[in-house]
């Protein structure tokens, strides 16, 4: 293993990096402190420092955004796990098996997560009560199949900007990071999923997100759409190559931990 290549390839990745970690010579010598024979079982740790230095992330910093995570798949693990239950899926459909597969991945989730976080010594949260009427928003959830849906939609959108906004904190740990991307992309294909099935009932529910449009849902789901009307990225104007919709839905924009939490307290009880 070449050392120098791999801080290398860290820095071309991220070029703050050496300034994080005050210069290359000491992010080198970080690394060769660990001794001649140790070095490769101690590499871990090493590395492990030298990221906690450059990134200030630790394995509480870890557990407590695998913890966040882990709140969100209890929250649609539930949802699809009573919808399946309540009948408010129509019988005989392709729609029920749909449900169910969705309902699947997300207990998946939910006992993944759980156990990664055991395996760091760390606690998982509690499953919270959840009020899926979102304190009589929707209150015909599990009885009024499109009203389902959207609320299965606006969990789903949102599920995919909140993994986004906060995979950069599990960069020190590749492992973490590949699983919290994979859950990432599955999340976006059942939010594609749910769309398309509104779209087959006439909803205004595209694949994917045009500005911050709603697809029909209304004000009550507004702040899981904020920001995704934005057409710059990385400095560039995307508006300069395509439309704006075409802009805005080629990219979605991360949500903070403040923001989805907010977005999802109406739907917690305790």
């Amino acid at each position: 293993m070449n050392l120098s290549n791999l801080i290398n390839t860290i820095a071309a990745q991220d070029g703050s990096f050496y300034d994080r970690t005050d210069s290359r010579r000491n992010a080198m010598r970080s690394i060769a402190s660990v001794g001649g024979k140790l070095a490769l079982t101690a590499l871990p740790l090493a590395l492990g420092s030298l990221f906690q230095k450059a990134y200030g992330q630790t394995n509480a910093d870890i557990t407590a955004v695998l913890n966040y995570a882990l709140t969100l798949e209890y929250l649609e693990a539930e949802f699809y796990t009573k919808g399946d239950a309540s009948g408010v899926v129509p019988v005989g459909t392709a729609a029920v098996k749909a449900i169910q597969t969705i309902r699947d991945h997300e207990n998946a989730h939910v006992a993944f997560l759980t156990t990664v976080i055991k395996s760091m010594n760390a606690t998982p949260v509690d499953k919270p009560s959840f009020d899926f009427t979102a304190g009589g928003a929707f209150a015909d959830v599990f009885s009024n199949y499109d009203t389902f849906l959207a609320v299965a939609q606006t969990f789903e959108d949102t599920g995919v900007r909140a993994y986004k906004g906060r995979a950069g904190e599990l960069i020190s740990n590749n492992t973490v990071l590949t699983a919290a991307l994979q859950i990432h992309s599955v999340e976006a294909r059942h939010a594609s999923h749910i769309r398309q099935m509104r779209w087959a009932r006439g909803a205004n529910a595209k694949p994917w997100i045009t500005g911050n449009d709603t697809g029909g849902i209304g004000s009550a789901v507004q702040a899981s759409y904020a920001g995704e009307e934005n057409t710059d990225q990385a400095s560039i104007k995307i508006t300069d190559f395509v439309g704006t919709n075409a802009a805005t839905e080629a990219f979605d924009e991360p949500l903070t931990a403040d923001q989805v939490l907010a977005i999802v307290r109406p739907f917690i009880k305790s």
